[in-house]
């Protein structure tokens, strides 16, 4: 019995969809995102502004503001005909600024192919972690003996 499922297939499809959507952005590829967004896609950028598919289209003709950005984890998770793509990645602006971002897309599934709906992405300066659980691995909290 073949283990790869329907569900794995998909997860493929949206990793690999998630990967164009970040090109395009990086390469000011609106033709992509014209495809591949859904009519009523709505993008929530770091400050809380709401940017409909024309204008976020309108700032994607702009070019990005950044001048290299590499994913760090993507997760992709599908129920039925909608799916959740939740990502880090690290940016560089040309003036050497480095930042993180963190974004969840939400894809639906229309007539066989997959559609962005939704984009929420928050933004922040690199920083290393605060709080005491969050700077050391568990192991090094844990007393021995």
């Amino acid at each position: 019995m073949d283990s790869f499922t329907r569900n794995d297939s998909e997860k493929v499809v949206l990793e690999r969809l998630n990967q164009e959507y970040v090109a395009a952005f990086m390469n000011a590829d609106v033709d992509w995102y014209r495809k591949h967004l859904a009519e009523e896609f709505v993008c929530i950028e770091s400050d809380g502004s709401v940017l409909t598919k024309d204008e976020f289209l309108s700032n994607t003709a702009k070019g990005p503001d950044v001048a290299d950005y590499k994913l760090e984890s993507v997760a992709v998770s599908i129920y039925g005909q909608a799916a959740l793509v939740r990502a880090t990645g690290v940016w560089h602006r040309k003036d050497s600024t480095v930042g993180l971002s963190r974004y969840i897309d939400v894809w639906v599934e229309q007539d066989g192919e997959w559609k962005t709906v939704s984009a929420q992405i928050t933004r922040t300066a690199r920083k290393p972690p605060r709080g005491r659980y969050k700077q050391f691995p568990r192991a090094r909290l844990t007393k021995k003996g």
